[in-house]
């Protein structure tokens, strides 16, 4: 048996079933034995970092190991922006590399490139093989790291030779499974205690309890505090849940900034909250001016980084939340009659051609169930400040990290994980023309994704941006107007141009989104209505005086 059999096997009996990348000479000997092995299917993709993307969007929603694979030298620099995008997100992807045989190690060999240093940074674990026997040890081990603990990114580096080596035969291990994280009781109960007798708080939500929805409502209701949740969590809780108060940070509503700022609540519970800069509006001080807070998470490097803790509770979230219901409700909580909270919202007027209608219009023509994975843009902070959640899980935004052309990716990550969830990527035209030609990956692999494409000629959010803060706007941000949907037909595409509001009807989206592969909806439109970002601008200014 050749030494990267085994670690297919082994990657076989871990339950994978695709592996994203590109093939190379480096990795042909990885490839060659997929042949015999149908189990796992290649997504060959048109560039290493898209590859990157939709390993970690599928490892989230399959919520199990993902497999990205790239080349030596640039197919695994190309990497490394996935690598770091799925560090920021907690998602257990192995990331492999080929290199140079061993022996040429150091001779300025073609696409020569010590990788594991280069990966150290943005991965939990990284290294280069140079023993055939070890490989498929060092699989295992980053395999285990990655789903151990705080998941994460690994990376292993695999010589060209160190693949096509036989190590004659090996017993494949056991799959390996991820052990709780087990919260402290005491601290469990000493954060229950201060909470049923302060009474009144916030519930403030992150990622990090994207799996955790039904006890996060149940404790929600038990205490009667309002949920606030970060951009990046957006779609955990639907939007009409009486408790509901808002998305706060990045382009979040003004009901949820209100309660935070001016609120008189004595207690915030962090849940699954890194409590970074979007998420905190730029670390806004009054999140826990004369508050007790206590915080829930199973990373526990986030604890006070910024604010001051009170009672910091380690261990899986899920398990956090039902041992504090549990507590709660021994020290005589139950849960009353809701009150919805007293909200203002503002009336929406859908006439104008605009970013906020054009959107509002398409979640009212498309599924509830919908999942929208939203690309690094302008047009983010209008989905973030707008748009509904309908549905539980719907929205995919990693503004955390900010990688533009995540969003594109995200969406065939998505749908492979979960093929039968309608899925709508929602891009601009900077993103398309980073990763865009990967509708041609969804269009071989046959996925009904519909590609949202907002073309305003410019690269709209860093326009935007630039004007509030320094007053003008460099020429260069602008470019020619190109024809996205033209782009789509030519790649036989299904496409579809919308020039204003009276060009989208539920027909053609219903037409769209019924293919046997990807489609693309051009939405041709300049809008000069400041985007909801004001709060990023006002911080990015603070260095500019």
């Amino acid at each position: 048996m050749k030494a990267v059999r085994s670690v297919l096997e082994y990657l076989q009996g871990m339950g994978v079933k695709h592996v994203f990348g590109i093939p190379a000479g480096s990795v042909n000997g990885f490839f060659n034995e997929l042949y015999d092995m149908p189990e796992i299917t290649p997504v060959v993709t048109k560039h290493e970092g898209a590859a990157g993307y939709m390993a970690a969007s599928y490892a989230k929603y399959s919520n199990q190991l993902s497999v990205c694979i790239g080349s030596s030298g640039p197919g695994g620099t190309n990497l490394v922006t996935g690598a770091a995008n799925a560090m920021r997100e907690h998602l257990p992807v192995l990331f492999l590399t080929g290199a140079v045989p061993v022996s040429t190690m150091g001779l300025n060999a073609s696409q020569e490139l010590d990788a594991d240093p280069v990966f150290k940074s943005v991965t939990k674990y990284s290294v280069t093989v140079t023993d055939s026997k070890d490989l498929l040890a060092e699989i295992v081990k980053a395999v285990e790291i990655a789903i151990s603990g705080v998941p994460g990114p690994v990376h292993v580096a695999m010589p060209i030779d160190i693949q096509h080596s036989p190590v004659g035969e090996v017993k494949i291990p056991a799959p390996i499974k991820r052990e709780s994280m087990t919260p402290d009781l005491e601290a469990i109960k000493k954060a229950a205690k201060e909470m049923a007798e302060r009474k009144s708080g916030y519930i403030f939500a992150g990622q990090g309890a994207r799996n955790s929805t039904e006890a996060l409502i149940e404790l929600a209701e038990l205490l009667g505090w309002p949920i606030m949740v970060s951009p990046q969590a957006k779609g955990i809780i639907r939007h009409d849940h009486p408790l509901f108060a808002g998305i706060f940070g990045f382009a979040g509503s003004e009901s949820a900034s209100t309660l935070m700022n001016e609120g008189d609540a004595n207690t915030l519970l962090v849940v699954g909250s890194s409590l970074g800069e979007t998420a905190t509006n730029n670390y806004n001080a009054n999140m826990a001016q004369d508050r007790f807070l206590v915080q829930l998470d199973f990373d526990a490097s986030v604890f006070n980084r910024k604010y001051e803790v009170d009672v910091p509770v380690l261990g899986d979230i899920q398990l956090s939340l039902v041992f504090l219901i549990e507590e709660l409700k021994a020290l005589g909580l139950t849960a009353k009659p809701l009150k919805p909270l007293e909200l203002a919202e503002k009336e929406e007027e859908l006439e104008e051609y605009s970013t906020k209608n054009v959107l509002l219009k398409l979640q009212e023509y498309l599924p509830a169930s919908t999942r929208y994975t939203i690309d690094i843009g302008e047009f983010m902070a209008y989905v973030i400040h707008h748009m509904k959640v309908l549905d539980e899980g719907t929205f995919d935004i990693n503004v955390h990290f900010g990688a533009m052309g995540s969003g594109l990716s995200a969406a065939i990550g998505s749908k492979f994980a979960e093929p039968e969830r309608p899925t709508v990527a929602i891009t601009g035209d900077g993103c398309f023309f980073m990763h865009g030609m990967e509708i041609l990956t969804a269009k071989e692999y046959n996925l009904p994704i519909l590609f949202v494409v907002m073309n305003n000629a410019r690269l709209g959010m860093v326009y935007h941006g630039h004007a509030l803060q320094f007053k003008r706007v460099h020429a260069s941000f602008e470019q020619e107007p190109i024809d996205i949907s033209a782009m789509a037909k030519a790649m036989n595409i299904p496409s579809y141009r919308v020039d204003g509001m009276g060009d989208l009807n539920p027909e053609i989206l219903e037409n769209l989104m019924n293919m046997n592969g990807p489609a693309v909806l051009e939405v041709a439109l300049v809008d000069n209505n400041t985007p909801p970002m004001g709060d990023r601008v006002k911080f990015l200014s603070s260095f500019g005086k």
